[in-house]
């Protein structure tokens, strides 16, 4: 039977001004956040950033200190959660053992009352629609780790709520299951157009998976927006260091104009006005200069006059397929260049110098962390 899918218009989320304390202890601080109404959100970020504290306030399992969380326009202060419209997937699923995959699937229906014939079908339709086709009257514990993942999905999908929320569900699956399942969750969530709201701090599977990410520290949310601008614009050196690999030099402000002139490690640099992100650059300041590895080329020979360049020392080199990753050392600072695996330049030995190069307008300055958000790293599960 093919499945029957729907796209529902609903699903909307506003957190306004969201606050939540412990005694003393403030683990989220004037949260506002808008996600639409069938998207995949991400909140990405470490451990105890307050991702899941966020999560449990739109669930309604917590209420929040201030603010409040309105659900397409309607405030859920007063809505307990059994009365919001949301299903919830926890890393611990809470499957029932003594169950068959299609009775798990039901249980929801049946508390609801639903007639016999609708259960039968919605079942059935969801079993199609998460995979597990032809599984439907095995018990659990006959069942692999991403088969289970599967089978929680489908009991809280079956509901047909317009908001469904994942915290971390698929953590302790291993690396390739994993894969598997998030392409399968973004295609079930295209699919039924319901709100996905998934809490991660891996970085790898919200940009993966996501429509939008959230990138949470300390309580506070550093950036919102689609997995590129994340990874390309960051807001901050917070978001640059969090969301993938980053090259970082020490520097100090030179000169603003009419380029930003960096006195670093490696020599002086120029850079357009444009490269300093987030903050209104002061001469004299001490700043961070950060080149994605990709941004950074290897050279043993000619290179473009208008690209910076850095005299290095090859280190290693490790082969990935594709691609390979450089590894360099540039005045006593590590540095990274991935590059695809044919431009790798040839004759170029371990322990041999070479030139980095890289175009001055792929590089982005950013001021100092401060204490609070340097911190966070080292939280990171």
């Amino acid at each position: 039977m093919k499945a029957q899918i729907h796209r529902r218009p609903v699903g909307a989320i506003e957190v306004d001004g969201i606050s939540k304390s412990y005694g003393d202890t403030r683990v989220l601080s004037s949260v506002d956040l808008s996600i639409e109404a069938g998207s995949f959100v991400s909140l990405l970020g470490p451990s105890g950033c307050g991702k899941t504290t966020l999560l449990r306030l739109i669930a309604g399992f917590i209420a929040p200190s201030e603010g409040r969380i309105l659900i397409d326009g309607q405030d859920m202060s007063e809505i307990p959660t059994k009365r919001r419209p949301i299903g919830m997937v926890f890393q611990n699923l809470a499957l029932f053992p003594h169950l068959t995959v299609d009775e798990n699937i039901a249980y929801g229906l049946k508390l609801r009352s639903r007639p016999q014939d609708e259960i039968v079908r919605r079942v059935e339709n969801f079993v199609e629609l998460v995979g597990l086709s032809g599984l439907g009257k095995r018990r659990i514990a006959q069942l692999s780790g991403g088969q289970k993942q599967r089978v929680a999905l489908a009991r809280s999908l079956v509901l047909e709520p317009a908001i469904l929320l994942l915290d971390e569900p698929l953590s302790a699956l291993d690396l390739q299951l994993r894969k598997q399942l998030q392409i399968a969750l973004k295609e079930i969530q295209r699919k039924l157009g319901t709100t996905f709201v998934f809490v991660t701090h891996d970085q790898e599977e919200a940009t993966l998976m996501s429509d939008t990410i959230v990138v949470m520290s300390q309580g506070k949310v550093q950036q919102v927006g689609p997995p590129e601008a994340i990874y390309s614009s960051p807001a901050n050196l917070f978001v640059a260091k969090f969301v993938g690999e980053l090259n970082e030099l020490p520097a100090k402000i030179s000169a603003l104009a009419p380029s930003l002139v960096l006195d670093t490690p490696v020599g002086v640099i120029a850079l357009p006005p444009a490269a300093a992100q987030g903050f209104a650059p002061e001469a004299g300041g001490s700043v961070t200069l950060c080149l994605r590895p990709e941004s950074l080329s290897v050279s043993h020979g000619p290179f473009p006059q208008d690209h910076v360049h850095i005299d290095a020392r090859l280190v290693d080199v490790i082969s990935l397929g594709p691609v390979s990753r450089l590894i360099l050392d540039a005045a006593g600072h590590r540095m990274t260049s991935i590059v695809m695996s044919e431009r790798r330049p040839r004759g170029l030995a371990t322990g041999s110098m070479c030139t980095l190069h890289f175009d001055p307008a792929r590089a982005q300055v950013f001021a100092p962390l401060s204490g609070q958000l340097s911190g966070a790293f080292g939280d990171i599960a």
